[in-house]
């Protein structure tokens, strides 16, 4: 059960959607005017955390320090944006009710505590005297005022960049070589009469007419294409750290002492002792 106990484990605990996906962290809690209640809260989206949006507590489920909402992470970031200073206007709150499909309108009250908003003086010590302090700008608190900032919270998150892919495809090159060839080519070749062939030279007829053949040959380019593997190709991945600047307006509190009142009383004392 979510009520006033659960508020300090709610502020920055995470909230998840029905399907158990991280929608972001808690930012603020709003309390119902009438029952004190928590009745919304924001939720910090976004990469660094820097938008808010509204979610109801009416069917949400606080368990194992975990904020389930019954609603998807996409919807709850798309609700009306709503300025998150303060309270929450009727007008506002109504808007949400209809955007989530609930019924019923309350003011709610924005807190980052479980403290009590009274109008209680707080007790403040000077030297040996206890003197009163009361706070003029809102709920009392103690004797001290807290002043808060902004920082910049910065990290990152694994998104998807793009895609690589291989892909292979047929182009056809023109290939010139040089194949060495050799052929055949007819020789005359005269011998003179000797005592060595006088023999062959003189054994047809003394006057004839003879034809005589020799067989030519030659070397034939011949092409012939195969295919073989060459290589092998596959994608990677190697990371590569860079430096990105980030530059975002922080707001912070100041605090001033102004004794302008604290002297005018003291010159009125002074004057009425004078008297």
């Amino acid at each position: 059960m979510i009520n006033t106990n659960n508020i300090d484990s709610l502020i920055g605990a995470n909230v998840v959607d029905t399907e158990g996906r991280k929608v972001g962290t808690v930012g603020q809690v709003y309390l119902d005017s009438s029952t004190n209640q928590p009745s919304w809260v924001t939720v910090k989206t976004g990469l660094f955390g820097t938008s808010e949006s509204f979610a109801p507590l009416e069917s949400a489920d606080w368990t194992d320090d975990e904020l389930r909402i019954g609603f998807d992470k996409s919807f709850v970031k798309d609700a009306p944006r709503i300025d998150t200073d303060g309270s929450l206007e009727s007008a506002d709150e109504d808007a949400l009710y209809r955007y989530y499909g609930l019924s019923g309108s309350t003011v709610g009250q924005s807190t980052g505590t479980t403290g009590t908003y009274d109008d209680a003086r707080t007790d403040a010590t000077v030297g040996d005297r206890r003197t009163e302090g009361y706070d003029t700008s809102g709920p009392t608190t103690d004797d001290a005022m807290t002043r808060s900032e902004e920082q910049l919270r910065v990290g990152t998150e694994q998104v998807s960049a793009g895609r690589a892919r291989l892909r292979k495809h047929v182009v056809t090159e023109n290939q010139t070589v040089t194949v060495p060839v050799s052929h055949e080519e007819v020789t005359l070749e005269r011998e003179a009469i000797t005592d060595a062939n006088i023999g062959q030279a003189t054994s047809g007829p003394d006057l004839s007419e003879e034809e005589h053949e020799v067989q030519l040959t030659e070397e034939r380019v011949v092409v012939d294409k195969e295919t073989v593997p060459v290589e092998r190709v596959r994608l990677g991945t190697e990371t590569v750290t860079e430096d990105q600047r980030v530059s975002e307006d922080v707001r912070k509190e100041e605090i001033d002492y102004d004794e302008s009142d604290l002297d005018r009383d003291k010159s009125r004392r002074t004057r009425d002792d004078s008297l």
